[in-house]
């Protein structure tokens, strides 16, 4: 069977904040930019509710219709936004050929990712109910809904101590569930946690369920020592155990770290590939917000655009 073949300049991979921001740059300056949205077009803006921290929404905004605002804010200058998967890549040479649903086949001359990352859940269905509704894997986007009030939050890595150390300024206390007997987490941050007053730490603890039907009303722990099993009255319920970037098909062209965050070069959005960008939560695994989302995009599509000017394909 022949497989379709396009030709495109600018190629696009995701559709968050990363790679709608990318798409208006490049866009407005005449590139052309198709974008993929992937499997989950808005990426995890799109399973968030109120979102109060992005600069523009005095009154806060919806994480879908503030994604579908990028994405219109987008299509306005052109970008050919397409609903698809990409399912393989080879960057061995230029142009780079990018397949879409194991059929089409894109010839990019540059490609910018924008893939993301996805919170590694504990896999309740009590949890994935809740979602958005007092569960959240985020407590710097969240944690405002939570002022006074008591929440849990479950990790031991550095992620969880900041995340409870962020919590414990604004909520009245904070539950943080260890499984075992001691942390991942560096020292200094352990230590952060345990000589803060407002953290209390419950060691060799277990989530068995999160309460509640329509909000968080509490949540069900097992201590796996004694076998003993307690409720906790909570109204929010934080899961800080990771993020797992979205980087799996690039993996034999792209370097990245021990976690799978694409690497670039300090002080741009270029991989160890010519011609291969990366943005957003697929190269940072530091802030993780919105915001900084889109401005590795703008940055992204600025240095797609050098990049081809230097070849003269524009």
């Amino acid at each position: 069977m022949n497989q379709e073949i396009e030709e495109v300049k600018v190629l696009i991979i995701g559709s968050g904040p990363a790679g709608y921001t990318a798409a208006i740059y490049a866009a407005r300056a005449g590139l052309k930019p198709v974008l993929y949205t992937g499997g989950q077009p808005g990426g995890q803006l799109t399973i968030t509710n109120d979102v109060e921290n992005y600069p523009g929404y005095p009154d806060g905004v919806m994480g879908p219709q503030m994604m579908d605002d990028f994405r219109r804010q987008a299509e306005r200058f052109e970008t050919d936004v397409r609903y698809g998967m990409v399912t393989s890549v080879d960057f061995s040479q230029r142009p780079h050929k990018i397949v879409v649903d194991d059929q089409k086949v894109i010839l990019a001359d540059t490609v910018i990712i924008s893939t993301g990352a996805s919170a590694k859940w504990l896999g309740l269905e009590s949890e994935t109910r809740l979602n958005g509704k007092g569960v959240s894997a985020c407590a710097v986007c969240d944690g405002f809904f939570f002022r006074g009030q008591d929440v849990a939050i479950v990790g031991a890595g550095d992620t969880a101590c900041e995340e409870a150390s962020y919590l414990s300024n604004i909520c009245n206390k904070v539950y943080m569930l260890v499984r075992r007997d001691e942390m991942r987490a560096s020292q200094i941050m352990q230590k952060r946690v345990m000589l803060n007053p407002k953290v209390e730490i419950l060691w060799n603890t277990e989530t068995v369920e999160i309460l509640g039907e329509d909000e968080v009303k509490g949540v069900k722990i097992k201590n796996n020592q004694t076998g003993a099993i307690s409720d906790l009255a909570v109204t929010g319920f934080f899961v800080a155990i990771g993020h797992e970037p979205n980087t799996s098909i690039f993996k034999d062209f792209l370097d990245m770290d021990e976690s799978g965050y694409i690497k670039t070069i300090p002080g741009s959005t270029r991989t160890n590939v010519e011609g291969v960008f990366a943005c957003g939560d697929a190269q940072d695994h530091i802030y993780r917000q919105a915001v900084t989302a889109a401005g590795t995009g703008c940055m992204a599509a600025l240095d797609a655009e050098r990049y081809l000017a230097e070849l003269e394909l524009v």
